[in-house]
C-alpha cells in the first residue's frame, strides 16, 4: 500500500495542533490530528492509498490540498510518497 505525505503548509489552528511545515507520513493510522480536519482528508488518503488519481487543478495527480473545515485555518497538502 503507498505511503501519504501530509505537509502543514500554513496553520493559524485555535487549537494549536499544527504548525506549519509539520509532516506526517500515513500508512495504516491517521496521523495526531484534529478529527474535524481528519474527517476532510481521510477519503483523500484512503482513494491514494488505493491507487486512485484526484482532481488536481487541470489534471488528475496522485496529491491534494485540503483545507480546515475552521474556515480554513489549516491548509494541508497530500501526496503519495515511494
Amino acid at each position: 500500500m503507498p505511503k501519504v505525505k501530509l505537509t502543514v503548509v500554513s496553520s493559524n489552528c485555535r487549537c494549536g495542533y499544527l504548525k506549519e511545515g509539520e509532516e506526517f507520513i500515513v500508512e495504516d493510522l491517521c496521523p495526531p490530528i484534529c478529527h474535524e480536519l481528519w474527517n476532510c482528508i481521510y477519503p483523500s488518503v484512503y482513494a491514494l492509498q488505493n491507487g486512485a488519481t484526484l482532481d488536481y487543478g487541470n489534471k488528475r495527480a496522485t496529491r491534494f490540498e485540503i483545507k480546515c473545515p475552521d474556515e480554513g485555518r489549516v491548509v494541508i497538502h497530500g501526496e503519495v510518497i515511494e
